[in-house]
């Protein structure tokens, strides 16, 4: 019996596209979930693929979306601020997305499981201090305030979200690196395996996309109980 495809949403940047790279080798079917003014940064070798499933909408578009979740058996999110909106001086919208329509669908729907994307602004207890972290976080709380803010306020919404059917996790991201075309997605892929866990010793501060897409889509085919209601942070 097929797996459910799983859900991409942000699946149009660099890292989602690795994760779509991923998934695909691995002949698990897809579903994505891009704005229609997006669908031209889907190489063609992906969009050709009889495993994929394009749904174009937007996040607050719950007529759009409803569809797209009530098909899956997973989320993976990569939705975050675009370099146009790190300067912003107004609240971003990221935290409503998931608490208002991406969450109300997934209870709707039956729906348990999702992978949301954040950052090491978010801290845990179990994480080690480390200056690089420090600064990494002080730079953007200072220079980016509704970016850093937005991720905060992800962070709550899961922390907050008190119906134990929702199996989330939180996975925080340093520095990214890496290209997502084929051929350097194929090179990227071997180097190894992503880290996580908590902000300890072995943290790089960076992160390959493509073993973050390794890490994403191990967590797609696992199945329940990983990582389940935690914040681990990513690294290589």
């Amino acid at each position: 019996m097929s797996p459910k495809p799983a859900l991409i949403l942000g699946s149009t940047g660099p890292s989602g596209l690795c994760l779509v790279r991923e998934l695909l080798n691995r002949s698990h079917p897809l579903i994505l979930y891009i704005r229609p003014q997006s669908i031209s940064k889907i190489p063609q070798d992906l969009a050709s693929s009889p495993l994929l499933q394009i749904i174009t909408g937007q996040l607050d578009d719950d007529t759009s979306l409803s569809p797209a979740i009530s098909q899956c058996g997973s989320i993976v999110s990569l939705i975050g601020p675009s370099q146009s909106e790190m300067s912003s001086k107004t609240p971003l919208p990221y935290p409503d997305y998931y608490q208002n329509h991406i969450i109300p669908l997934m209870k709707k729907h039956g729906v348990k499981r999702i992978a949301a994307m954040a950052t090491v602004s978010i801290y845990v207890d179990e994480d080690v201090s480390k200056f690089t972290r420090w600064l990494m976080v002080t730079g953007v709380s200072w220079g980016f305030p509704a970016a850093y803010n937005s991720m905060l306020g992800i962070a709550k919404v899961f922390k907050e979200e008190n119906d134990e059917g929702i199996q989330w996790t939180v996975f925080r991201l340093p520095m990214l690196m890496g290209g997502s075309d084929e051929e350097t997605w194929k090179q990227d892929r071997e180097r190894g395996a992503a880290l996580a866990g908590p902000v300890s010793d072995l943290w790089s501060g960076k992160v390959n996309r493509s073993l973050l897409g390794k890490w994403l889509a191990d967590w797609v085919e696992k199945g329940e109980g990983q990582w389940v209601r935690q914040f681990p942070a990513i690294s290589s």
